[in-house]
């Protein structure tokens, strides 16, 4: 039952009548309508066939996340790099403190490799005392591999629109967020956070954790 509850909580929504678009490669695209000048110029917005490829043919992954930070207003970021080995497991490990009132967001560096990456989104859960106080989604977009002319790309993803002592329904969030404020409010969480794509394939979950204090 607890494995079921947790994969409702990190499920993303879904919008009815929407269906996935046909998949392509990258040699596709480059191949489609040459002579149309505003999808050549659309092809090249989106870095196909700028550059050479990063793709490892011996990695099968097809969206990697190198690193995520931690970003507070006024405060130094905290950044994990993901390659480096034990990064994952230290994160709930070594909770985050964060002073109540602080706007904060997280930031990802994430690299693409081998097809285009459709739809990627960001969910994130945010549990008190094992009681889900938020969950907040949202729509990173779709990629082309990587190139060495663009190698890395790069998205601040925004967190905890408003935590609330009590459970709350689907949050979609466009600014930074804020921490909430007040003797309540302050304590220990923990969050699930998941990159996730179109065909539902989850390119990373993680687990971390975070108190809210009065001060730093």
């Amino acid at each position: 039952m607890a494995s079921n509850a947790a994969d409702d909580d990190l499920a993303p929504s879904k919008t009815e009548g929407f269906k996935v678009g046909e998949k392509k490669t990258v040699e596709e695209y480059k191949q489609l309508d040459q002579n149309d000048e505003s999808l050549r110029r659309w092809k090249e917005s989106l870095g196909i066939g700028a550059g050479a490829t990063l793709s490892d043919p011996k990695d099968p992954r097809r969206a990697i996340i190198t690193s995520l930070a931690l970003e507070v207003e006024g405060r130094p970021d905290i950044v994990v790099d993901l390659t480096a080995p034990g990064s994952l497991e230290a994160l709930k490990k070594k909770p985050y403190s964060i002073k109540e009132g602080a706007k904060f967001r997280m930031k990802a560096v994430f690299r693409v490799q081998h097809e285009v990456l459709s739809g990627l989104k960001y969910l994130h859960v945010v549990k008190r005392k094992g009681i889900r106080v938020s969950k907040d989604e949202e729509m990173i977009g779709s990629y082309p591999p990587n190139t060495s002319d663009k190698p890395t790309y790069e998205k601040k993803c925004n967190i905890h629109q408003q935590l609330y002592l009590r459970p709350v329904t689907n949050a979609f969030t466009v600014n930074t967020e804020e921490a909430p404020t007040g003797m309540m409010a302050r304590g220990s969480y923990t969050a699930t956070s998941k990159f996730i794509d179109d065909d539902n394939n989850t390119h990373l979950e993680f687990e971390w954790a975070f108190d809210i204090k009065k001060d730093w």
